[in-house]
């Protein structure tokens, strides 16, 4: 079954928070927050998607992406890999024949759709390929096989993918060959290769706010920041947590990173970092001794993040402030199903009136402004060309007041079919060279003809042999 939850918050009551002995941090005194009551709901049994086979990979990543018209998922395929998109509105029961995405010669390790189109999603595979797809508004009626760019580059199988949030077209891919590639998507070129930054597997990529810097961490348990344009290390933080386990790590709005690892004793953690002084964190919580690496969902409209675990039946909520001991814990969902995946949605799918206002939870049609601030909308501040130039945009926000309805058209998703026939994945910026490449076409079309002339003077010749 895939489901969802939404999250809401109740007005500030005087009662306490609710004791949790897993949790080391001092709950002596309340503190004063309006996401101190926050809860989790899931849907009802009516808006989920069921029988959907989703992929038994064991591959750490989301497995699940969603955006106000769709949701994807890593399914389970014979002969390659492939994943399924659903139109929000398609609950129910989903027929075992349902057409799927299936380009892939291997599984599918990762998918994230376009944040500035829609109806674009990105996959990355065990087949060493990327692939961009555009799914039709009304979902796919037949098996989709080809995508509308293949980008070749990585030697070990993809399994990151993570979109530029303001720079229109632009792809991040991570892969185990320890290379981080930036993609101009529309010219379907591999722009920067950072090759020789990362010693061994990278286990988490993301962009900041802006776009402007890379997080990385990798398997030799150092954290990273790059320059993305230049492929250059600015800092770097050995021993982020002290467990072999995978450490995961996100940019928050204010340049702070929170990572999620394990100790030496094989307990979860959650740490706060200020890039400017990476001596010691700003803080370090142990959470408990599960096994499963929390994949983290930071909402900056609130400062609340999200902590998920696959094979797992809970979400923790905690707000991050500027007060200490910094990351606070909130609450925590619980269900009776295990999660094998995740994925957030964008504020501007979201029905923001269905939020409680008060301690009996009764639902309200007030818009709370303070809970849904603006938040970033689909429209990008930059171009391709233009980012890797060295321009930066910043997100452009929108208001949920009314609910978000696009003033504008959907950001189109334009190809270079001319420099996609012809381009191999390479650094740097690739020249147009079609006129050199229909001369060469014209000379292969021409070596077919003589190789058929040929071949029928052969014949032609070893009949009249024959024939003597």
């Amino acid at each position: 079954m895939v489901a969802g939850f939404w999250c809401s918050a109740e007005t500030p009551s005087a009662e306490s928070l609710p004791h949790d002995s897993q949790f080391t941090m001092s709950r002596k005194v309340v503190r004063s927050s309006k996401f101190r009551h926050v809860f989790g709901q899931a849907v009802k049994a009516d808006q989920c998607y069921d029988d959907i086979r989703i992929s038994q990979m064991t591959w750490d990543s989301n497995f699940c992406s969603v955006n106000p018209k769709f949701v994807a998922m890593i399914v389970d395929a014979s002969g390659g890999g492939a994943f399924m998109v659903l139109p929000l509105s398609k609950t129910g029961r989903i027929d075992m024949s349902y057409p799927t995405v299936c380009g892939h010669t291997g599984p599918v390790l990762d998918i994230e759709f376009c944040p500035h189109n829609d109806n674009i999603i990105a996959s990355g595979s065990e087949d060493c390929s990327v692939m961009i797809w555009e799914i039709p508004d009304g979902g796919l009626t037949s098996p989709l096989t080809d995508p509308v760019v293949k980008l070749d580059g990585h030697s070990k199988r993809v399994g990151i993918l993570c979109w530029h949030p303001t720079a229109h077209n632009v792809l991040m891919s991570a892969g185990c060959d320890n290379v981080v590639i930036l993609w101009n998507v529309a010219r379907g070129e591999s722009v920067v290769r950072i090759e020789s930054v990362h010693p061994d597997l990278i286990y988490s990529a993301c962009w900041n706010q802006d776009g402007s810097q890379i997080l990385t961490t990798c398997k030799d348990k150092t954290m990273r920041v790059l320059d993305p344009r230049k492929g250059t290390l600015l800092l770097e933080k050995e021993k982020t947590h002290e467990g072999s386990r995978p450490v995961r790590a996100v940019f928050l709005s204010d340049g702070n990173i929170l990572t999620t690892g394990f100790s030496r004793m094989s307990e979860r953690q959650v740490a706060l970092w200020d890039p400017k002084n990476f001596a010691e964190p700003l803080c370090l919580q142990e959470l408990d001794t599960g096994s499963g690496v929390l994949l983290p969902f930071y909402d900056p409209d609130t400062g609340v993040v999200y902590l998920c675990g696959k094979g797992e039946s809970s979400i923790r909520y905690f707000e991050v402030t500027d007060e200490a001991p910094y990351v606070h814990y909130l609450s925590m969902y619980s269900s009776k199903e295990s999660q094998k995946g995740m994925g957030c949605m964008p504020k501007r799918g979201l029905e923001v009136n269905k939020c409680s206002t008060n301690s009996t939870r009764g639902s309200s049609d007030l818009f709370q402004e303070d809970l849904y601030p603006d938040t970033i909308g689909p429209e990008p501040s930059v171009e391709a060309d233009e980012w890797f130039q060295g321009k930066d945009g910043q997100p452009i926000l929108i208001s949920l007041k009314d609910g978000f309805t696009a003033t504008t058209k959907a950001k189109e998703f334009k190809v270079h079919k001319s420099l996609l026939k012809t381009t191999s994945a390479s650094a740097g910026n690739q020249p147009d060279n079609s006129g050199e490449v229909q001369s060469l076409r014209k000379e292969v079309k021409d070596l077919k003809a003589a190789i058929e002339e040929l071949t029928t003077r052969m014949k032609e010749l070893e009949s009249w042999r024959e024939s003597k």
